[in-house]
């Protein structure tokens, strides 16, 4: 065998796993089929978003909120050029920082499309058409995924686009339509709100994020209709957009059954995202994937029903998170040397990152109250923050969910400022099973956000925040 390893597909999943394996003493190769490493998320997915949340954000600021600080401003515009070439310079240093890693760990890279022949041998298909084979003990599928189409909604890619489309564009929509009220829709909708366009939000569903908390949706939906001026169609099911010139109308059925129409010049389809697992040749070494959402089976080490064959990250069963497919790289990297690692699936956080964001780890409280699971909660607003008042970031709260006998945190879901980086400190208590006594007992630096997880722990564990 040339290697040890192979690796279809350079995302965090595919790529932390090539270099995981490398750094265990595997001889290890990548195929991608782009000319830049990264996957979705570096090129067209969750770094390019978050330097146009960044930007808009700041822009945002500037009209609304600096006067307040003493800041005068004016004549403030908006360069689109500008702010997207920021935005492609940003993923040019992450996915350059991807290269480097590689040489450093002596992986190898084929760009191609990887095939497979047999369980050990991948066929390298290049773009001019020519094709290469090389041979591994292991390989591991990290091929990402891809956004999910609908047959009565034709993607265009001018007026009718998908989250890729909407991180390239030139102009600032009027109005812009967004289909699906999930993690991608909400984020993409408040970067062009906070630029000035009207953003509308169509979900099937009774709330938006409806896979979190239920708490978060309501008050993220309140605050975005607050502070940029967001309208939600919730419980509305689209059934067809059509575009014009620079008009696109979209239709939907409302929970009356009543149909109603909406124009404006923009329409992102954001209704979820769909495996790629087409062109792998699967069928050449017996893998079907399952009907809905085209995902590989594997079992509790991620391996398929084909021995020495893996599979990780959006292609299988799970949350479509950049960090759950990292953690699975190394799970698998490390399986294959005969280590025993282990990953709490219940302990990934999920985060949004509008403006507040939502960050959330373990149980709802509707999956508690579904299983029967007797708790108590805490909560505690960021309009009692000192630290929130001071950067004028009052919206949004933090809630935890405790088992009501032994006081163990099942639950952390908070919205607010730096709700990403706060969500860190519950996944650390929960990893090692703390009560919420305990983190109502740890020292918390004043005046901090995270001081705000701290009173809904002292606000759990017998009513008894300080500050609410």
């Amino acid at each position: 065998m040339q290697y040890d390893v192979i690796v279809i597909g350079s995302g965090p999943g595919g790529y932390v796993a090539a270099i995981r394996c490398a750094q265990l003493g595997l001889k290890t190769a990548v195929i991608e089929k782009y000319s830049t490493f990264g996957g979705t998320c570096l090129n067209v997915g969750c770094i390019p978003s978050k330097a146009l949340l960044d930007s808009s954000e700041h822009y945002h600021n500037a009209a609304h909120s600096f006067e307040a600080h003493g800041i005068s401003l004016s004549n403030l515009k908006v360069d689109m050029k500008k702010m997207i070439a920021r935005k492609d310079d940003v993923i040019n240093q992450n996915t350059a920082g991807i290269t480097y890693l590689f040489k450093k760990n002596k992986v190898e890279s084929f760009q191609g499309i990887g095939s497979f022949v047999d369980k050990n041998t991948i066929k390298i298909t290049k773009e001019d058409g020519t094709s290469e084979q090389i041979t591994g003990k292991n390989v591991i599928i990290a091929t990402g995924s891809k956004p999910t189409s609908l047959p009565f909604l034709p993607v265009d890619k001018k007026r009718i686009i998908t989250s890729t489309e909407a991180l390239n564009l030139t102009e600032i929509p009027k109005h812009l339509i967004v289909i699906g009220g999930g993690v991608i829709g909400l984020e993409l909708g408040s970067v062009y709100a906070r630029l000035g366009s009207k953003v509308s939000v169509v979900e099937f569903a009774k709330s938006i994020i409806n896979t979190m908390d239920g708490g978060l949706g309501k008050e993220l939906q309140r605050v975005l209709k607050k502070s940029v001026g967001m309208e939600f169609y919730t419980g509305h099911k689209v059934t067809g957009a059509t575009s014009k010139g620079k008009t696109v109308t979209v239709t939907a059925e409302n929970p009356k059954g009543e149909i109603i129409s909406l124009e404006g010049d923009y329409c992102i389809v954001a209704v979820g995202r769909t495996a790629y697992t087409e062109n792998l040749g699967l069928e050449n070494i017996g893998i079907t994937v399952e009907e809905r959402g085209k995902k590989i089976t594997v079992n509790d080490h991620l391996e398929t029903i084909v021995p020495g064959v893996y599979a990780i990250g959006d292609v299988v069963t799970g949350a479509m998170l950049a960090h759950k497919a990292e953690d699975e790289g190394i799970f698998v990297a490390e399986r294959i040397v005969g280590q025993k690692p282990h990953i709490d699936y219940n302990l990934i956080p999920g985060v949004v990152y509008t403006w507040p964001e939502v960050a959330s780890v373990g149980k709802t409280e509707e999956q508690l109250k579904e299983a029967g699971v007797k708790y108590k909660t805490g909560s505690f607003s960021f309009k009692a923050s000192g630290r929130a008042k001071a950067s004028m970031d009052t919206d949004g709260f933090v809630k935890i969910l405790a088992d009501a006998e032994t006081d163990e945190v099942i639950g952390v879901h908070m919205i607010g400022p730096r709700a990403a980086d706060m969500i860190a400190e519950a996944v650390v208590a929960m990893e090692y099973r703390a009560s919420a006594e305990d983190i109502g007992r740890i020292c918390h630096a004043h005046p901090t956000y995270t001081e705000a997880i701290k009173e809904a722990a002292l606000a759990a564990t017998s009513n008894r925040a300080i500050h609410a």
